[in-house]
């Protein structure tokens, strides 16, 4: 029996988030099942549409680990999502139509109501005012659309969102008419090599995150309550090479700190020093923080998960 639409008006979750993305492509064993205590909602990524732009929607990656990772989700009190991606020519396509929309909307609540997730998270990178599509303007049509036919079911929509810090076409591809329809935005506050000219070789220093929500909240007029900081468990090297976290734990490194050698190449990171100081400065100006990615954190007491959790003193036994 399919379940009617809520006969309630929709009221959002305003509570204080942490949020944790589970790429396809990582052993649901490989995180400790107690990390599920440290997070309020978990997104599997990707769900991604079909090539032809026409709102059909392509085969989900790896069903069985989606199965067991939002089961254990559920079992320890965390909701669950989908995350939306794949190549942004194709969701231009699909914004750009009526028609499309519409199949993309409905496949996509489809998907959510058959296997009963909170919500869905929407990770199109990026919308833009530079294609001869005006592909912002569309996003706010795609994004309503989507918000209302979930909503319907008392299900929340997410956006993963620019860090604003750049000026150009992708910081102007998120318009505030967009706020009003999405519950709140994962600000992806990360991957800016070189943008802070006090420490270069940092992607993500806690500069970056103060001038990101600036630009969000104050400048463009963001909601607070829907202003969720983006924080990597990752490091990155001065020509864009990645590692997670729990390698340079794995080395002896000293992860409190923000930068480590590994293999003879320096990784510059967010220790737990700096993740306590991104998790209370949410705490004051946003109301959520959201790691790239699960797997990439440590399973011991150097969690940055936990860390975060500490910071702000929050239960996670």
């Amino acid at each position: 029996m399919v379940n009617p639409p809520t006969t309630t008006p929709y009221t959002p979750d305003n509570s204080f988030k942490i949020v944790a993305y589970f790429p396809s492509y990582r052993d649901p064993v490989s995180v400790d099942v107690k990390k599920y205590k440290m997070i309020t909602h978990l997104f599997y990524a990707f769900l991604t549409p079909h090539s032809s732009g026409n709102g059909s929607l392509n085969a989900l990656e790896q069903p069985q680990r989606f199965e067991t990772v939002t089961r254990t989700a559920r079992q320890n009190g965390v909701k669950v999502g989908i995350s939306l991606s794949g190549t942004s020519s194709y969701y231009v396509q699909i914004a750009s139509q009526a028609s499309s929309r519409s199949v993309f909307v409905r496949n996509v609540l489809n998907f959510a109501r058959n296997y009963n997730l909170d919500g869905v998270d929407m990770d199109w990178e990026y919308p833009s005012t530079a294609t001869s599509i005006n592909s912002a303007d569309n996003y706010i049509l795609l994004m309503k659309e989507m918000s209302d036919s979930l909503h319907k079911y008392n299900k929340f929509l997410s956006a993963a969102i620019t860090p604003g810090v750049y000026a150009g076409t992708i910081k102007d591809g998120i318009k505030p008419a967009v706020f009003p329809h999405v519950d709140f935005f994962n600000i992806m506050m990360y991957d800016g090599i070189g943008w802070d000219k006090d420490e270069p070789g940092q992607h993500a220093s806690y500069k970056m995150s103060e001038r990101s929500l600036d630009v969000w909240l104050i400048e463009k007029g963001m909601p607070k309550e829907k202003a969720v900081t983006g924080i990597p468990a990752y490091g990155k090297t001065s020509d864009n090479t990645s590692r997670a976290f729990r390698d340079f734990e794995n080395q002896g490194a000293d992860v409190s700190l923000d930068s480590a050698s590994y293999n003879g190449v320096k990784y510059y990171f967010n220790g737990t020093n700096t993740v306590k100081k991104k998790a209370v400065l949410a705490k004051q100006r946003a109301n959520g923080i959201m790691f790239w990615e699960f797997y990439h954190d440590s399973n011991s007491d150097n969690s940055l998960l936990k860390a975060a959790n500490d910071a702000i003193g929050r239960s996670y036994n």
